[in-house]
C-alpha cells in the first residue's frame, strides 16, 4: 500500500510539472562547496552577496545568457528523474537561482559541450546544485522555468568608468530581474539614454563626475521606475549606492 501511494505521488508530481511551463535542460556545478568560486562573472556583479544575489546563482549557457540580457533573471530548477541520469536526482526538491554568469561553449568538445549553442544548460553554484542532485553525478537532467525574482532591499547602482564615460552596473532587481532600458540624469543635464556595454553594465558617453545622479530603468517585465537623486554629487568610481525602490514585474 505504501509503495502504491508513493507511486501515485510521483505520477501526480510529474503530471503537475508537465502542466506547468517547464522546459528540459541540464545542470552541472562549479565554485566549490561554499560557492565562493562563483563570485564575479560575465554579468559584472563582483561580490554576489553585496550585489544582492548570494550563493543561489548559476552561469547560463550561451543560448540562455542572450549576450547578457538575461543577467539577474531567476529560474526555478528541479531535477528530472524521468530522463537518463535521473537516478541522481533528489526527488521533490527544487531551487530558484539567479543568472550571474556565462557558461561559454567549449569547442574542444563535440558541439561545444554542455554549454554549446542551442543547449539550455545551468552551471550552478555547488550548494544550489546539491539541493537537487547527488554530488557524485556531476551532471543531472533538469526541468526549468523562468520565475519572478524576490529581492531584499532596493535596486543598486555600482559606479565605474572615467571622467568622460559612465559605466553603471545595475543590480538587485526584483520582478523580472533584468534591465530592458536605462537612462541617467545629472544635476546639470537632461535624461541621457544609456546602452548595454556588457553583462549588467550600462554606459553613457557623458562626463558626469561631480554631479548628483538620477536613474530611470525599465525592467524586461515592462515596469518603469525613476530613481531620483540615487547618487550624491560626491560619488567616486568604485562606489555603489542602494535605493529603497524595486521592481514588482
Amino acid at each position: 500500500m505504501a509503495k502504491f501511494l508513493m507511486l501515485c505521488t510521483m505520477v501526480a508530481a510529474r503530471l503537475a510539472l508537465a502542466a506547468a511551463d517547464w522546459s528540459p535542460g541540464t545542470a552541472t556545478f562549479y565554485g566549490g562547496v561554499d560557492g565562493s568560486g562563483t563570485m564575479g562573472g560575465a554579468c559584472g556583479y563582483d561580490n554576489l552577496y553585496n550585489a544582492g544575489y548570494g550563493v543561489n546563482n548559476a552561469a547560463l549557457s550561451q543560448t540562455l545568457f542572450n549576450d547578457g540580457a538575461s543577467c539577474g533573471q531567476c529560474y526555478l530548477i528541479t531535477c528530472d528523474g524521468s530522463r537518463p541520469g535521473g537516478q541522481y536526482c533528489k526527488p521533490s526538491n527544487s531551487i530558484t537561482v539567479s543568472a550571474t554568469n556565462l557558461c561559454p561553449p567549449n569547442y574542444a568538445l563535440p558541439n561545444g559541450g554542455w554549454c554549446g549553442p542551442g543547449r539550455p544548460h545551468f552551471d550552478m553554484s555547488q550548494p544550489a546544485w546539491e539541493h537537487i542532485g547527488v554530488y557524485q553525478a556531476g551532471i543531472v537532467p533538469v526541468l526549468y522555468q523562468r520565475v519572478q525574482c524576490s529581492r531584499s532591499g532596493g535596486v543598486r547602482f555600482s559606479m565605474a568608468g572615467s571622467n568622460y564615460f559612465l559605466l553603471v552596473n545595475i543590480q538587485n532587481l526584483g520582478g523580472s530581474g533584468s534591465v530592458a532600458a536605462a537612462w541617467v540624469k545629472g544635476d546639470n543635464t537632461g535624461w541621457i539614454q544609456m546602452s548595454r556595454n556588457w553583462g549588467a553594465n550600462w554606459q553613457a558617453l557623458a562626463g558626469l563626475v561631480g554631479q548628483g545622479l538620477s536613474f530611470a530603468v525599465t525592467s524586461t517585465g515592462g515596469q518603469y521606475i525613476q530613481f531620483l537623486n540615487a547618487v550624491p554629487a560626491w560619488w567616486q568610481f568604485g562606489m555603489a549606492f542602494s535605493t529603497n525602490q524595486n521592481f514588482v514585474y
